[in-house]
């Protein structure tokens, strides 16, 4: 999904909703399309796992965080603040 102009994908794991932004650091490709496990998510193309709490790679070829965006669950809403970027 695109939030003012930001491409952003939201994941559900361990009871917890993160908003992390789709691009990959290492390649221009979006993270939406990887596999999620724990707190991380797998860029499908190279294979760097990124965590869902700070962005930040666990090992190579990525070697540059990710933005990651705050949550809060509203009623039936789901509220991402892109002015606070983690």
């Amino acid at each position: 999904m695109v939030l003012d102009g930001v491409p952003v994908t939201l994941v559900r794991t361990e009871g917890e909703v993160y908003a992390i932004n789709d691009v990959c650091s290492h390649a221009n490709v979006s993270l939406s399309e990887g596999e999620v496990e724990d707190c991380t998510i797998e860029c499908w193309l190279h294979g760097s796992r990124f965590d869902l709490r700070t962005g930040r790679p666990s090992g190579p070829p990525a070697n540059q965080p990710v933005p990651v965006y705050p949550v809060k669950i509203e009623a039936d809403a789901i509220h991402v603040d892109l002015n606070q970027e983690s």
